[in-house]
């Protein structure tokens, strides 16, 4: 299927207004329905690759254990979006109140999420 520049980025902007909400509302029911099955996660860490994680079950387990850890929360410092690519940048706060800012660099493929590389600072 072809889609328009601009449709696609439209999408992918919608695609990713869901999965933010996903983290802000510490919410993770809705990822099921973003990822695709050959979804791939490069992590934050460890350093310096971070761990890789593949397959739709093992994104949903990792983010939904992101998304739902107690005590802690991710504040959305700004969603950018060029066609099937995103940028997400935010910081996140850890249970002991402390605080790191990273990106998470994003595609999407036929309206699912097919690729997260995650950085932090520091």
């Amino acid at each position: 299927m072809n889609i328009h520049a601009d449709d696609q980025s439209t999408q992918t902007a919608e695609i990713m207004r869901r999965f933010n909400d996903v983290f802000q509302l510490q919410d993770p029911s809705a990822l099921p329905s973003l990822i695709a099955e050959h979804c791939v996660i490069e992590n934050t860490g460890p350093a310096p690759d971070g761990a890789r994680h593949v397959g739709r079950q093992a994104c949903v387990g990792l983010w939904s254990a992101i998304a739902t850890a107690p005590n802690t929360r991710f504040d959305l410092e700004e969603t950018f979006v060029a066609g099937e690519r995103a940028t997400i940048r935010w910081r996140y706060f850890t249970a002991d109140g402390n605080s790191l800012r990273g990106v998470n660099l994003m595609r999407v493929e036929n309206g699912l999420i097919v690729e997260a590389m995650g950085y932090v600072k520091g």
